[in-house]
């Protein structure tokens, strides 16, 4: 690739939108899903798969099924996303969306590898 390419090529990821959003990991042998929300979408399985792979989520049943089962067992999917240019406070945002996502599709127990939010006050 010569060298103006790549430069339009990096001008072109740079001016790209972003997206936050709402994710999951399923475990395709037990039906087990994981629920996150990331800042921004891209990429995001990549990171994952290689916090993953290098034993990152110590001490965890997605971790440990995930080193029993390996990484082809898992599957990824983006459940919801929205442009991150009009988010004012965006850790709020991730937190309430969350909240609201673990409420509704309740990856607990023997149906995913999250933790119950805790009750509010």
């Amino acid at each position: 690739m010569d060298a103006q390419r790549k430069k339009e090529l990096m001008q072109a990821y740079k001016v790209a939108p972003t997206y936050y959003g709402v994710i999951q990991i399923t475990n395709r042998q037990n039906g087990k899903i994981f629920i996150d929300t990331v800042p921004n979408i891209k990429n995001r399985w990549f990171f994952y798969q290689t916090n993953l792979n290098k034993n990152f989520y110590r001490n965890t049943p997605l971790q440990r099924d995930w080193n029993e089962l390996g990484a082809d067992q898992f599957s990824f999917q983006i459940l919801w996303k929205k442009e991150n240019d009009d988010v004012m406070n965006m850790h709020d945002e991730l937190k309430q969306l969350k909240r609201e996502w673990l409420l509704k599709l309740q990856p607990f127990g023997e149906r995913g590898y999250n933790k119950r939010p805790l009750e509010r006050n």
